[in-house]
């Protein structure tokens, strides 16, 4: 699914550099689609041998990327993340009514 808004990734192994999501186009082949990615690692990457990029979410040429595996299930993909978000920001809210 894509990071961005959990549309399906139909496209086969491998995961071309001009491959974009059907649903809202975003870069397929970007960081925050790599396995590899993590926010707050030294250029949010788990791979020590991969160079930094600059955009995570823009197509790039890293030789390191792999398709996240989370992304091809159907339970991930921005939508949950965005319910998870949404939840927690109203647990806070409430904190003060």
């Amino acid at each position: 699914m894509c990071w961005y808004c959990g549309g399906p990734i139909t496209d086969p192994h491998p995961i071309g550099r001009s491959l974009r999501c059907q649903t809202c186009g975003k870069d397929l082949r970007s960081c925050k689609n790599c396995r590899f990615f993590l926010a707050g690692t030294r250029g949010d990457c788990r791979e020590t041998s991969a160079e930094p990029q600059a955009d995570k979410e823009r197509a790039n040429f890293c030789d390191w990327f792999s398709l996240d595996e989370k992304y091809r299930s159907q339970s991930s993909g921005k939508k949950n993340e965005k319910e998870k978000s949404d939840a927690s920001r109203t647990a806070f809210d409430n904190l003060f009514k």
